[in-house]
């Protein structure tokens, strides 16, 4: 990302090499490009803990937005970091449907659901710290399709997991319940969010942030529990499956994610020092993506090793319901943000009247 481009150099070959400048295509495409301003020159809605520069003026047209993917703003990398790994998350996955020896089109619905679901949620992600500087109407609009996203993530795991990865003494237990309440969950996590996200304003309370975390929680440690118990069992027994190690990777770096999306370090210590690079949410952007790209592989380690467990299963037949609930919790989740969208336009039209 060169961000400002040097033209000082001699004509003719100076007036040749500015045509290919990055700032000057941006100052075409954008006859002004406004720089970021400090935290005091935003709305409070707009501003971060800790973070005093870097933010994008509100009121722009959405094409400065677009293009400020290539701009040096505090949410650039937050951008980036998603962006990248989306590229990278399809290149692996067209990568193994293209080498991968053909199987039954139903063993591979689940699959294509979590693949569908890691898309979704990184998308949604990147379109947030995009266009959320827009308005206000804006900053909530895309915020709430985050939680959206988020939402289908963590059912589209617990689906992969559900199918690939579990061990049938597992699968004996959780059958009955496991689905129904990984959506379920994926739906108040959505929701939680955003609800906590147009009740509070800021400077955000800690019990924001719990409103937020708890159903989030709650719904990894529901989704997770087959990759934890097959986990436990491998490594008691000493096994050497490839697929343990990309699991117990998935999970180390989601509670390293967790963390840096818990605390805003290190900000907090070096405020103002953090702003366009280094601060906590982008530090879970990062780890957040190499979690899904490491949960990606131990899925298809699974999806191709496991076929003898999915046979022995004898519930095959489930998985057109399963995938669904994946469906009907999309639907859900897209009613409740564009009601919760349509209460908050009316309270915004109220404030201005």
């Amino acid at each position: 990302m060169v961000l400002v481009c040097e033209t000082k150099l001699r004509k003719p070959l100076g007036h040749v090499l500015e045509r290919f400048c990055p700032q000057h295509v941006l100052r075409e495409l954008l006859p002004e490009v406004p720089s970021t301003l400090r935290d005091s020159d935003v709305p409070e809605l707009f501003r971060e803990p800790f973070i005093c520069s870097g933010y994008r003026p509100v009121g722009r047209a959405w094409k400065y937005y677009a293009l400020s993917l290539f701009l040096c703003h505090n949410e650039a990398l937050n951008v980036w970091t998603h962006l990248l790994a989306i590229l990278v998350l399809l290149a692996r996955f067209c990568a193994f449907l293209c080498t991968a020896a053909p199987l039954p089109a139903l063993y591979g619905l689940p699959l294509h659901c979590f693949a569908g679901a890691c898309l979704i949620y990184l998308s949604c992600s990147v379109l947030a710290h995009l266009f959320q500087s827009k308005s206000e109407l804006a900053h909530y609009s895309f915020y709430f399709l985050d939680y959206v996203g988020v939402g289908a993530y963590q059912y589209g795991s617990a689906l992969a997991h559900y199918y690939y990865c579990a061990e049938l003494d597992w699968l004996r237990v959780m059958r009955p319940f496991f689905l129904p309440a990984a959506a379920l969950l994926g739906w108040l996590s959505c929701l939680g969010c955003c609800l906590s996200k147009m009740h509070f304003r800021r400077p955000y309370p800690t019990r924001r942030k719990l409103c937020q975390l708890v159903p989030a929680c709650l719904a990894y440690m529901l989704d997770i529990s087959p990759v934890v118990h097959r986990l436990a069992g491998c490594w008691a027994a000493g096994c050497a499956d490839p697929a343990a190690v990309y699991h117990g990777l998935q999970i180390a770096l989601f509670l390293v994610a967790s963390a840096f999306f818990s605390c805003p370090v290190p900000e907090r210590y070096f405020p103002g020092s953090c702003d366009i690079v280094g601060h906590a949410h982008q530090i879970f952007h990062t780890f957040l993506a190499l979690c899904t790209l490491a949960q990606m592989e131990a899925v298809l380690l699974d999806y191709w090793g496991r076929r003898d467990v999915f046979a022995a299963r004898g519930d095959h037949d489930s998985i057109y319901v399963a995938c669904g609930l994946f469906g009907l919790l999309l639907l859900g989740c897209g009613c409740s943000v564009l009601y919760l969208r349509h209460v908050l336009q009316r309270r915004l039209r109220k404030r201005s009247d």
